[in-house]
């Protein structure tokens, strides 16, 4: 059962947050909070799983509130604006949900934070980079995984999720440091917290690129640099 809280200035989005959470038996709401200030106090004492937070507040601002907590639990922006998305998966949130929030994506987002916690649970070892895969030891056992099953490479905090084609392993690496373990002519670093295999792209689309089912979002300080080696990359062929 995952602990979680609500922080969000509106009486009718809080109460549709708690419709949604009502819905999952693995979530349990411990507080709902209209403003920052009441819900770092509420931090300071408690443990919390998930905190669903809003962007535009009276007062301090999501984003500035998260900015300055040390230890934050995993964070999932509720917010009516969509242009922060960016801005926001820098600050290694979870998800991001854009109101008004479908029953479906919250399921999802929910799923994702729950998948990061049992990733953290089990947290891999990064071991070795060869010529054409890695080694990640899991538990008892080393995996390996090729450079062509690799997708994309996702940072959270002071950790890094390796997803591949078969599954995804959590290890302590910041992403610069494994973003230079990877050759550089397949993996592309496309904001503070993503790498990308190039190879995987399915399609982009303004600022998201698609992977799957996974929409990563291009950094503002990266997308210049990010299209022009797409380009190159493209003429080549």
């Amino acid at each position: 059962m995952m602990k979680c809280i609500i922080v969000d200035d509106e009486p009718i989005a809080r109460e549709g947050m708690k419709m949604n959470i009502g819905e999952l038996s693995n979530l349990t709401l411990v507080g709902e909070f209209e403003d920052a200030a009441s819900a770092n106090e509420f931090l300071k004492n408690n443990q919390v799983d998930i905190m669903f937070l809003d962007i535009e507040m009276p007062g301090q601002s999501g984003l500035d509130f998260l900015r300055s907590l040390d230890d934050a639990p995993m964070v999932i922006l509720t917010t009516a604006y969509p242009q922060y998305a960016v801005e926001a998966y820098e600050l290694d949130v979870v998800d991001y949900l854009v109101k008004p929030i479908k029953l479906d994506r919250f399921i999802r987002a929910v799923a994702k934070a729950e998948t990061f916690l049992s990733l953290a649970e089990n947290t891999a070892v990064f071991e070795a980079v060869e010529d054409d895969f890695i080694f990640i030891k899991s538990e008892r056992k080393y995996v390996k995984i090729r450079f062509d099953e690799l997708l994309f490479v996702e940072g959270l905090k002071d950790y890094v999720i390796v997803h591949a084609t078969h599954g995804k392993y959590m290890t302590a690496m910041n992403v610069k440091t494994i973003h230079n373990k990877l050759p550089e002519d397949m993996f592309f670093r496309v904001s503070k917290s993503f790498i990308i295999n190039v190879n995987h792209i399915d399609d982009i689309d303004g600022n998201v690129i698609n992977i799957r089912e996974n929409e990563i979002p291009i950094g503002r300080s990266y997308r210049d640099v990010f299209l022009d080696f797409v380009n190159k990359r493209l003429l080549r062929r």
